[in-house]
């Protein structure tokens, strides 16, 4: 897998925008995969995570892992991410968990200040005031326990994606693939008791393994070779594809849709993060090619 990503002769910054990119586009499925398999949740978070596991091993099996502290903390972090993100699906509208996951970038220039020495500006305070905003006017529709529930999960998913970015980023240097290889498994044994309850059925099964082989095994294999060149907010702004495109697929192939205001909410929370942190990433790269 190295030697394959650097026989392309594009810049280490560019090579991670691309990654990310791809990595996006496969996670984006996941909304539409889990709505679609009639199973317990935690046993569809841990038979996904079993195989991703496996795949990630294969891609990097002749790497050798260096288990640190933040190796550790990036695992446990990727594992509830995992877990509180299946779960929220269940139990809210894909659309709904999927915006509030992504307020992550604004997790991440909190911790990126306390841990890799990026202090936020007063734009990043503006920042986090609208994404509230957002989450509050995402409440207005929540009518029902389940749905609030879900809701809160997704925003714990979120905190717990920022966690595991900046912990694999400060690996930088080392094996990021260890905290994803960890997670993966502390995924499966998590979900492995409710995966003797029942049974998904042959299609079900057929779905869980294509999720982990390649929406979660081949995305997160991409992920820990671009987290090496692209500092852990730009990794968390480049992934925000994956918010568009996730209920994208859910509504064309489910006919899922979020409601007003969750739209209005979600709408907030994306510009408010697009106009700090993706908009002004661009404008140099556009000033430079011009």
């Amino acid at each position: 897998m190295l030697n394959w990503l650097q026989s392309f002769t594009l810049s280490e910054r560019l090579k991670g925008v691309f990654l990310l990119a791809v990595t996006a586009v496969l996670l984006s499925t996941s909304g539409l995969g889990i709505k679609w398999i009639d199973w317990n949740p935690l046993a569809i978070a841990g038979a996904r995570s079993g195989v991703a596991a496996l795949v990630i091993w294969a891609a990097f099996r002749h790497s050798p892992i260096s288990w640190n502290k933040a190796a550790v903390i990036g695992g446990v972090a990727y594992a509830a991410m995992m877990l509180t993100f299946v779960t929220a699906v269940k139990l809210t509208t894909a659309a709904n968990v999927i915006l509030l996951q992504y307020t992550c970038p604004v997790y991440v220039a909190i911790l990126g200040a306390v841990f890799l020495n990026e202090k936020p500006g007063w734009q990043d305070l503006v920042t986090i005031g609208a994404v509230v905003g957002g989450m509050v006017l995402f409440f207005q529709e929540q009518m029902s326990a389940d749905g609030l529930a879900g809701n809160l999960l997704a925003i714990l998913s979120g905190v717990s994606m920022a966690v595991m970015t900046v912990a694999m980023r400060l690996q930088k240097e080392g094996s990021p693939f260890g905290s994803v290889l960890l997670g993966n498994g502390l995924t499966f044994f998590c979900g492995l008791p409710f995966i003797f309850s029942g049974s998904p059925g042959a299609g079900g099964w057929a779905a869980i393994v294509a999720l982990g082989c390649v929406q979660i095994g081949l995305a997160y294999v991409l992920y820990s070779l671009a987290i090496k060149y692209v500092t852990a907010l730009e990794a968390s702004i480049i992934t925000m594809i994956e918010p568009i495109l996730n209920p994208l697929w859910v509504f064309l192939l489910l006919g899922e849709g979020p409601g007003f205001w969750s739209l209005v909410g979600g709408g907030i929370i994306l510009l408010a993060i697009a106009g700090r942190y993706i908009i002004p990433a661009i404008k140099p790269q556009a000033a430079a090619g011009g």
